[in-house]
């Protein structure tokens, strides 16, 4: 946010509904989703706005979103005062949703007629999860600026922003230092990464792995009605859950798996607006052995 702000002189930002982009107070006022992470912490920095993100299971459309940036510029902000539009290409915390093609050409168009920088939030998505080394590698529309953490080095503490360097330039020197920052150990950890992930081909294997979870997950489909929806890309997969007879999002069901799998040594974790997806965040350098016994964990958990 510094950054496109000092590049542009503006201070809006738009973003997106179940969108998750940190726990400090900027990162937070973006956050689109707020138990927990902003419960009892406001109130937050201003100029921030939020709009859908397309669901086809609850019925958001592109086009809905893309009109509420529309209604955004005309009743709220005008675009010439917007410093940024930033999303999650597969929302993390949202729920694995994955940003349609159609989006993020127009978050594009969008951003180049009014002199918006586009950021792309890899934080989650970035370093093979995806099937390639960064999901914004599934478009062909590029952002200004990508940030990136978590898998960039294997567990140890960095982040990054890269972009464009006419829009990297911008904030005055020394206004983006740190106490930490670039730290030699951890910059040593994220080269073995990188060339690890080429390697051992973990892009491929992500979407191996990946197509071997959502096949699981399709069949049980079959005899689980309360498989609402199976979603994602390479290995970032997740798999929401309606109560069969309401057809509601139901929380429940996705904790009660979730606890089936626990009681039998599988770890899962719980995402969505509602509570009711479990995505799955397995390494990408999982033993097969490792695998498919966590997919024999998955299937009797399902169908208890």
């Amino acid at each position: 946010m510094k950054i496109a702000r000092a590049h542009t002189g503006r201070p809006g930002v738009i973003a997106f509904s179940g969108g998750f982009h940190g726990r400090t107070y900027m990162t937070m006022a973006l956050t689109g989703k707020v138990a927990p992470y902003k419960i009892g912490f406001g109130p937050f920095p201003g100029s921030v706005y939020h709009v859908p993100y397309p669901s086809d299971l609850h019925g958001i459309s592109t086009q809905d979103s893309l009109d509420a940036i529309e209604r955004l510029f005309k009743s709220d902000i005008e675009a010439k005062q917007v410093a940024a539009i930033i999303f999650e290409p597969v929302q993390g915390e949202g729920g694995f949703n994955v940003a349609p093609k159609e989006l993020v050409a127009a978050i594009r168009r969008l951003c180049d007629e009014h002199g918006i920088v586009m950021i792309a939030d890899e934080v989650q998505s970035g370093f093979a999860r995806t099937g390639k080394l960064f999901a914004m590698d599934h478009y062909a529309d590029k952002p200004d600026l990508m940030t990136m953490a978590k898998s960039l080095a294997g567990g140890m503490p960095l982040s990054g922003v890269v972009g464009n360097a006419n829009i990297m330039d911008a904030p005055a020197p020394g206004g983006l230092s740190g106490t930490y920052a670039g730290n030699p150990l951890a910059v040593a950890a994220a080269h073995a990464v990188l060339n690890i992930i080429d390697k051992e081909s973990l892009c491929e294997r992500a979407n191996q792995l990946g197509q071997r979870l959502k096949n699981t997950l399709i069949d049980a489909k079959e005899s689980v009605p309360a498989i609402a929806a199976v979603r994602g890309l390479g290995s970032m997969i997740a798999v929401e859950f309606n109560d069969p007879q309401t057809d509601e999002p139901s929380a429940a069901i996705a904790q009660k798996i979730q606890q089936r799998a626990l009681a039998q040594g599988l770890l899962l974790l719980t995402c969505g607006a509602y509570g009711n997806v479990i995505r799955f965040l397995y390494p990408l350098t999982i033993p097969d052995a490792q695998f498919d016994a966590a997919m024999k964990i998955l299937q009797d958990a399902l169908s208890d």
